[in-house]
């Protein structure tokens, strides 16, 4: 398996995706940190209304503008944007057809809420519409605002649905701002400019689902980029020893006699229960490597995040971000 390629250096927009309970808005906010080192501006955005960034960086809630959340080493700064789609539409109306005053008296009335339940693909478009403007907009000097821009996207049962709603939305309007928005958000999102990461753990469920999204990317033709495969536990047995010990081989007097050379005398009870937690642990290890050689049938660079076991805090955020910097990311 390989890390991260050049390839995914390229891209400007990493869409992070991945089954619910993986992880992926932790593993997005590491990723938007690992991107701004060295020097680099990244925005990290959300797009579900949970306001996931503000409880990972331990902020208030998120407005709907970008704000500086987070210095990265070397220089970079991390800004997160919560993208809401009755104000991205109100900015649409005000940008393309002059209706700021009347865009604010279609919200009172409820209007906006009525063309996205009527239209539920409108939504969508609003959304990756505002995340295209994103990664696209340019400073007065000519150059792109932002180097890059982390998307924490829908779950993998809904993202290529959010990702591709833009193509029919596009073949429905054949002229005007939506037609003309919509074109610009396929060919970004089907551009080899983004990519669509899949944060999975080594677990049957979530492996197999990671798999599914991967067939279901490349049927919209949309890029697969990495799987950030999260909350792997280390191996803490020669693996020789893996196979043997998961299926309960592991002799008491061997280990009594490795801890009396340690200087350790453990009782019996003590004993019987290391005895029992290298079991558990040798089986789990076969299990995650069991789960990774079913991963490897994607055939996509694989990044592999551990486990935190003091949970997940502003300082795990450097700490995960310091690993994927490791495994290549920039």
């Amino acid at each position: 398996m390989t890390s991260w390629t050049e390839e995914l250096t390229r891209a400007r927009l990493h869409v992070v995706s991945g089954k619910g309970g993986t992880g992926k808005t932790t593993i997005a906010a590491a990723l938007a940190l690992a991107l701004a080192t060295g020097g680099r501006r990244v925005l990290l955005i959300e797009v579900e209304g949970r306001q996931g960034i503000a409880q990972l960086f331990d902020r208030a809630p998120l407005p709907y503008a970008e704000e500086r959340i987070a210095a990265a080493p070397g220089g970079g700064e991390v800004h997160a944007l919560a993208i809401d789609a009755e104000a991205a539409l109100l900015e649409y109306l005000a940008m393309f057809y002059n209706l700021g005053f009347a865009g604010r008296t279609l919200r009172k009335m409820g209007a906006i809420e009525f063309a996205t339940t009527l239209a539920p693909g409108l939504r969508d478009v609003l959304l990756t519409g505002k995340v295209k403007e994103c990664v696209n907009r340019t400073g007065s000097d000519g150059r792109h605002l932002y180097d890059a821009v982390v998307l924490d996207a829908p779950p993998t049962g809904r993202v290529v649905k959010f990702l591709d709603v833009t193509k029919a939305m596009a073949d429905l309007a054949k002229v005007g701002p939506i037609k003309g928005q919509s074109d610009g958000v396929v060919r970004l999102l089907h551009s080899g400019d983004t990519a669509v990461h899949l944060v999975a753990l080594l677990e049957e469920m979530p492996v197999r689902e990671t798999l599914d999204a991967v067939a279901e990317l490349d049927g919209a033709d949309l890029r697969p980029g990495a799987v950030l495969v999260n909350r792997v536990h280390p191996a803490r047995l020669p693996a020789h020893s893996v196979p043997v010990a998961a299926e309960g081989r592991v002799e008491e007097s061997r280990v009594r006699a490795g801890l009396t050379a340690a200087g350790l005398d453990l009782d019996e009870f003590t004993l019987e229960g290391l005895v029992d937690e290298t079991v558990e642990h040798a089986i789990r290890v076969q299990s995650q490597q069991e789960a990774m050689e079913l991963l490897s049938h994607s055939d996509l660079p694989t990044v592999e995040v551990p486990e935190l076991t003091d949970g997940v805090d502003v300082a795990a955020l450097y700490e995960l971000a310091e690993v994927l910097v490791a495994a290549g990311v920039r």
